[in-house]
C-alpha cells in the first residue's frame, strides 16, 4: 500500500526523490483501514481527495483517485487470495 500510494497515486511527485520516501506515511493508516474494511471505491477516492485538497492545497477529483483505488483493491484482493484471509 505505501508503495501504492509514493509511486501511483503521488500528488505532489516525488516518486522520484529517494529522501521523499517517507512523504506519504502519515496518510497509510487511514488509507489502510479504508482498503481493509472493504470500503467502497468512492469513498476510498474520496478520502484520497480530501487529502489532497484539503491538507495538501492541491488540486484534485475524485476521479482522478480511482485509479489508484483499483490499484490498492487489486492488492487488497490478491494478498487476501494468497493469504486465505477474507
Amino acid at each position: 500500500m505505501d508503495e501504492v500510494l509514493h509511486y501511483i497515486w503521488d500528488p505532489i511527485g516525488v516518486s522520484g526523490n529517494p529522501q521523499a520516501r517517507d512523504e506519504y506515511y502519515s496518510y497509510l493508516p487511514g488509507v489502510f483501514q479504508l482498503v481493509k474494511d472493504k470500503a467502497a471505491a468512492d469513498i476510498i477516492a474520496q478520502h484520497l481527495t480530501d487529502i489532497v485538497v484539503n491538507r495538501m492545497g492541491l488540486r484534485g477529483t475524485t476521479e482522478d483517485a480511482l485509479g489508484v483505488v483499483s490499484v490498492l483493491q487489486d492488492w487488497q484482493e490478491a494478498l487476501a487470495e494468497k493469504y486465505s484471509v477474507r
